[in-house]
């Protein structure tokens, strides 16, 4: 499934739920954006600024901030993910 939304995920190099994110949305053929927050502090703040949250992964589909892992694995199991993407 080929999707067309804009995906961003902001996330660090060692955070497991930040993987656990990226392939699923891969595995939805999501086309993603990925800002590593990790060593980039002005990332993190925008980050910060856009989610009102200081945790990653933040994603983001189009403008609409889905939040994190938990999140999104929760909209996947509503089938609520599919039509987002």
């Amino acid at each position: 499934m080929e999707t067309t939304a804009t995906v961003t995920v902001y996330s660090t190099n060692t955070c497991p739920y930040c993987v656990m994110a990226k392939h699923l949305l891969g595995a939805k053929g999501a086309a993603m954006t990925e800002i590593d927050v990790g060593s980039d502090y002005e990332q993190l703040q925008q980050m910060m600024a856009r989610s009102g949250r200081r945790t990653v992964p933040q994603i983001f589909i189009g403008d609409v901030h889905v939040g994190g892992y938990d999140d999104l694995l929760a909209l996947d199991r509503q089938g609520k993910l599919d039509t987002m993407l």
